[in-house]
């Protein structure tokens, strides 16, 4: 089973940036411990700050892997462009977001995303991304 973990904008800098918010562990050391909770999964992982490479990558995975993994940061709220891409592939589609985006502000109560999205899961930290991929279990 090949599945894809796309991070958006800002989302490089887990670990160092707003740990009240996003907790002080790096998502290239989480990954890490993905890879040894799920072994039956082949995993892979993306993170850009440009949204064209995002939907480039969605693009390039929608059709031949078995599940998307996406938390497309600030874009969420911003990009009908990343929206399309998911809703014109076959692959599914897992939205995350590490805090509770309904408890921030305002603007981030809306998603692109969600709609076109298989499920969505907000607000659990990085274990968002655990729940994502068993999600995407047979």
């Amino acid at each position: 089973m090949k599945v894809i973990i796309i991070n958006g904008p800002n989302l490089n800098l887990l670990g160092k940036r707003e740990p009240d918010v996003y907790g002080s562990r790096s998502f290239d050391d989480y990954f890490e411990t993905l890879k040894h909770r799920f072994p039956q999964m082949e995993l892979s992982y993306y993170q850009s700050n440009i949204e064209g490479e995002i939907i480039s990558k969605i693009q390039e995975t929608g059709f031949d892997y078995d599940g998307i993994v996406i938390n497309a940061g600030a874009y969420t709220h911003t990009s009908i462009g990343i929206g399309d891409a998911i809703k014109a592939v076959t692959t599914p589609v897992i939205e995350v977001h590490i805090s509770n985006t309904f408890s921030r502000e305002t603007f981030r109560h809306q998603s692109y995303i969600s709609p076109v999205s298989a499920g969505v899961i907000i607000g659990f930290g990085l274990k968002s991304y655990d729940l994502a991929l068993q999600s995407l279990l047979p």
